[in-house]
C-alpha cells in the first residue's frame, strides 16, 4: 500500500498534479538580499546577502522554489574579527555566490573593504571551513565562479565606486583549479557605462557552448536585469536586456539566480528593494529564445520578459516525499535561527536559560549617542508586510542605569524599555530620530513604578507603520500614543529585536530574559 501511495503521488506531481496550483510574489517577504541559488539533488538552496550581522550568510533550502525554510548560517564569524568587534554598518558580506563543484559546497563572497573571501563544505549544513582570502583588495564585490570543461575555474567579480574609485565595469580572472588563489590579472569584459550604469553582481554560466553573464544594472529601486553572452570566455560579449519593471509593480528587478527544476524548468530568483522592509524575494519563470534567455513574462514580444505577480508553481519530482512536513516550510515561525547579532559578540552577552533566553548587560560607551552603534543589538528580520508580537520581558537589574527592551531598529528606531533608576524600574517608550546622524533619544515615561515583568505587544501595519502595547498580566494591554514610521538601516531593511545595555562598567551586570 505504501508504495502504491508513492506511485500516485509521483504520478500526480510529474503528470500535472501541481498544475493547478499557484504561487504569488513575493515568495519569501524578509530581507534576503542579493539572493544566489542552487539545486543539488531535489533540494533548492539559496544564500544572501548578511552584510555585517552576525552570524553571517544565511543558508536556506526549499523543495519547489516557493516555500523556504532558513536552515543555518555558513559563516560563524565576520573576518578581521577584531575589525568587527565594532558595528560597521554597511560593510560586511555583500552578495555572495553559492556553487556545488567536486561533491562540495563553495561560497564566494566579497568584503568591499577586504577582498573576496571563499569557504567550502561537503555538507551545506555542517561546519564550513574558515574564509580563505581568494582576491585582496578595496572594492572588490559580487564574485562568482565558474569552473569550466577544461578543469580550468575562474571567477568573475564587479566594483563598488566607493571603495574602488570604479564602478559599472566587470571583471573576469582565472583561478587555480582549489579556486583558493587568482592566477591572472584577468580582464574587463564588460563596460556598462551609459547603456547599464552600475552593473554589478555578476552570475557566471554555461549552456550550449555560450558562457552568459547575468547581472542586474541601474541600480537596486529603479533597475533592470541584463545578460551577455560570448562562446569566448574572454569575450566579446553580446548584451541583451532580459528583464524590466514595465507595467508591474515590481522595482528594480534587481540581481539573483538562475536555477533549473529535475524536470527541467527553467526560473530564477531576484530582489525587490521594498525601503523598510529590506529586499523581498520574486521568483520568475525563465524561457529560452534563440540561445537567449527571457525572464518573466513577454506580454508585448519584444524579447524582454516582465515580472510575474502569481503563476504555476514549478513543477518538481516527488518534491515533499522526503519528509512529511516539507510542503510547511515558511519563514513565518520564529526561532533563536531568526536572529541576529549587530557586530561579533561575545560569549557573555546571551545565554540559553529555561526555555528561552538570558540576555546579560552590555556596556554603551557614552561616546555613543544612541543604540545604532550598540554592538549587542539582536535583531531579527520583519517577516511579513503585516505583523504582530508579544513578548514578554524579564529584567533582573542590578546596576541603576541598565536597560533592556523590544526594539524596531533601523536608522530610525523605536522602542519599550524597562530603566532601573535610583526610584525603581521606570517604563519607557523611546524613540531616536536619525539615529544614523548622531542624534540622540527622547523618552516618554509611561510607568514609574514598574514590575520587573511586564509584556510588550508591537503591531507592524502595511507601510511600516509600528505601534506599541503593554501589559502587566498577559491579558489586558495599553495602547502607547504612539506611532512610529520604520525605516531601513544601511542597505538592509528595519529589525525588530532585543538589547541589555549599561551605561557603566561594573564587575557583575543585570540581565533581561526573553521566550
Amino acid at each position: 500500500m505504501k508504495k502504491l501511495l508513492i506511485a500516485f503521488l509521483f504520478c500526480l506531481s510529474f503528470f500535472g498534479g501541481v498544475k493547478s496550483q499557484t504561487y504569488t510574489n513575493p515568495i519569501i517577504h524578509e530581507d534576503y538580499s542579493d539572493p544566489d541559488a542552487i539545486r543539488v539533488g531535489n533540494w533548492f538552496y539559496m544564500i544572501a546577502s548578511s552584510f555585517t550581522s552576525v552570524p553571517g550568510l544565511p543558508i536556506l533550502r526549499s523543495p519547489d522554489l516557493v516555500h523556504w525554510q532558513l536552515m543555518g548560517y555558513a559563516l560563524k564569524n565576520n573576518v578581521p574579527a577584531d575589525y568587527y568587534k565594532k558595528v560597521q554598518h554597511g560593510a560586511g558580506v555583500w552578495a555572495p555566490s553559492i556553487r556545488f563543484h567536486n561533491n562540495e559546497f563553495y561560497i564566494y563572497y566579497p568584503d568591499p573593504d577586504f577582498g573576496i573571501y571563499m569557504i567550502k563544505s561537503k555538507n551545506i549544513l555542517g561546519t564550513w571551513s574558515r574564509p580563505v582570502l581568494v582576491l585582496a583588495g578595496k572594492g572588490l564585490i559580487d564574485p562568482c565562479p565558474l569552473w569550466d570543461e577544461d578543469g580550468k575555474a575562474y571567477l568573475i567579480h564587479a566594483y563598488a565606486g566607493s571603495r574602488a574609485g570604479i564602478k559599472s565595469v566587470l571583471a573576469l580572472k582565472e583561478m587555480n583549479a582549489a579556486g583558493t588563489n587568482i592566477m591572472s590579472e584577468g580582464k574587463l569584459i564588460y563596460d556598462g557605462h551609459g547603456i547599464d550604469p552600475t552593473v554589478e553582481g555578476p552570475k557566471f554560466y554555461k549552456r550550449n557552448g555560450y558562457y552568459y553573464v547575468f547581472a542586474p544594472a541601474g541600480g537596486v529601486t529603479t533597475g533592470w536585469q541584463i545578460v551577455l553572452r560570448s562562446k569566448n570566455i574572454y569575450g566579446p560579449y553580446e548584451r541583451k536586456k532580459v528583464m524590466e519593471q514595465g507595467n508591474s509593480n515590481t522595482n528594480g528587478p534587481h540581481q539573483g539566480a538562475w536555477v533549473q527544476t529535475n524536470t527541467g524548468e527553467d526560473w530564477f530568483l531576484h530582489f525587490q528593494d521594498k525601503g523598510p522592509y529590506g529586499r523581498i524575494t520574486h521568483l520568475q519563470p525563465m524561457t529560452w529564445k534563440n540561445d537567449w534567455p527571457i525572464i518573466g513574462i513577454d506580454s508585448d514580444n519584444d524579447g524582454i520578459g516582465n515580472p510575474v505577480s502569481t503563476y504555476a508553481i514549478p513543477k518538481m519530482l516527488h518534491p515533499h516525499l522526503n519528509n512529511a512536513n516539507d510542503a510547511d516550510l515558511n519563514l513565518s515561525k520564529e526561532t533563536s535561527l531568526n536572529f541576529q547579532w549587530n557586530a561579533t559578540p561575545f560569549s557573555t552577552w546571551r545565554m540559553a536559560y529555561g526555555n528561552g533566553f538570558r540576555h546579560y548587560a552590555v556596556f554603551k560607551n557614552d561616546s555613543m549617542p544612541n543604540l545604532w552603534n550598540f554592538p549587542a543589538l539582536y535583531l531579527a528580520k520583519l517577516p511579513a508586510e503585516k505583523f504582530t508580537i508579544t513578548k514578554e520581558l524579564k529584567f533582573t537589574s542590578l546596576q541603576i542605569g541598565e536597560r533592556a527592551g523590544l526594539i524596531i531598529f533601523g536608522k530610525s528606531y523605536a522602542a519599550v524599555e524597562l530603566l532601573k533608576t535610583v526610584n525603581g524600574l521606570q517604563l519607557n517608550y523611546i524613540e531616536c530620530n536619525k539615529a544614523d546622524k548622531g542624534n540622540l533619544e527622547k523618552s516618554t515615561t509611561l510607568l514609574t513604578n514598574a514590575p520587573a515583568s511586564i509584556y510588550i505587544r508591537m503591531n507592524l501595519q502595511a507601510g511600516a507603520k509600528a505601534n506599541f502595547e503593554y501589559s502587566i498580566d498577559g491579558k489586558t494591554f495599553v495602547e502607547i500614543p504612539a506611532n512610529f514610521n520604520a525605516v531601513e538601516g544601511l542597505w538592509v531593511g528595519a529589525k525588530y529585536g532585543f538589547y541589555c545595555a549599561s551605561n557603566h562598567t561594573t564587575n557583575d551586570a543585570g540581565f533581561l530574559e526573553t521566550n
